[in-house]
C-alpha cells in the first residue's frame, strides 16, 4: 500500500451503513448489528487519529431515524449514552476533541447531558476533532442556520458563504475532503449537504460492522492519488487547506 502521508484528507466523513443488514444476515436482532458497529467506530476513530487526520465526522443518528421502531431507537440512544459516558479515557489518551452536530434540543434530556459533558470534558484536547452527527439532517442544519441568521437581523449585503458556515453546526471544521459510505447504497441520505461541495466520494459494499482498518487505509490511499481540481484546469493534485 502506497499511502501518501503528505496528501491525507484534512476532513473525513463516514456514513456508517449496514448494521441492521449485518445482523439480519446472521439471524440476529438488528440491535446486535448496532452493538457490533460500535466496536468498528472505536477502531476507525483510533486509526484516523493515529494517521493524523484532523477532522472526522460520523453519521450516528439522522433526523429520519426516529421513524424506526421504538425498541431500535431506544437501543441506539442507549448505545450513544454508553459511548459518550464510557470513552473519556480513550479520548483523553488520544487527545480527541468531541463536537456535536445536529438538533440537540430535540434529543432526550439524558442524551443532551451526555453530549454537553463530553464536549466540555474534551474541549482542551488538541488532537483530532470528532464530530458526532446525532439527530442530524443536512436540510435541518440549513433550516436552523437560516433561522439564526434571521434572528440576528443580519443585513442581506453581509451574507456570504463564510457567514452562513459560521451559523451552521461545525464552523470550526473545514469542508469535507473525503466522504465514505459503507453498506452498498450510493446516496447522500441528507448528510452534510453544505459541507461536501468538492468532497471525493467512496462507496463500499462492506457492511459497517465488517469495515476493517485495511479497507479504511485503502480508501485513504485512493483519496491521496486522486486529482482534485476544485473547478480549475490544473492536472496536478491540489491540496485544499
Amino acid at each position: 500500500m502506497s499511502l501518501d502521508n503528505k496528501n491525507l484528507p484534512l476532513h473525513v466523513a463516514i456514513t456508517m451503513d449496514g448494521n441492521g443488514r449485518w445482523a439480519q444476515q446472521r439471524k440476529l436482532p438488528r440491535t446486535a448489528g448496532h452493538d457490533q458497529g460500535l466496536h468498528t467506530v472505536k477502531r476507525i476513530v483510533k486509526l484516523a487519529s493515529d494517521l493524523g487526520i484532523k477532522y472526522l465526522t460520523l453519521y450516528v443518528f439522522s433526523t429520519e431515524n426516529w421513524k424506526r421502531t421504538e425498541k431500535e431507537v431506544g437501543f441506539l440512544m442507549n448505545l450513544i449514552h454508553i459511548h459518550l459516558c464510557g470513552e473519556l479515557d480513550f479520548y483523553k489518551q488520544n487527545g480527541i476533541k468531541i463536537n456535536h452536530i445536529g438538533d440537540i434540543e430535540s434529543l432526550p434530556d439524558s442524551i443532551k447531558k451526555d453530549i454537553t459533558e463530553a464536549i466540555e470534558d474534551t474541549k482542551d484536547f488538541s488532537g483530532m476533532t470528532l464530530n458526532l452527527a446525532i439527530n442530524y439532517g443536512g436540510r435541518d442544519e440549513l433550516l436552523r442556520g437560516i433561522k439564526k441568521i434571521i434572528n440576528n437581523k443580519i443585513n442581506e449585503n453581509e451574507i456570504t458563504e463564510q457567514l452562513i458556515s459560521s451559523f451552521l453546526d461545525m464552523p470550526q471544521s473545514p469542508d469535507v475532503d473525503l466522504l465514505i459510505r459503507t453498506g452498498g447504497e450510493k446516496r447522500l441520505s441528507n448528510f452534510l449537504l453544505w459541507h461536501i461541495p468538492y468532497a471525493e466520494q467512496i462507496y463500499t459494499d462492506t457492511l459497517w460492522p465488517d469495515y476493517t482498518d485495511e479497507e479504511f487505509l485503502k480508501n485513504i490511499e485512493d483519496f491521496s492519488h486522486r486529482n482534485r481540481r476544485f473547478g480549475a484546469e490544473k492536472t496536478e493534485n491540489v491540496k485544499k487547506e
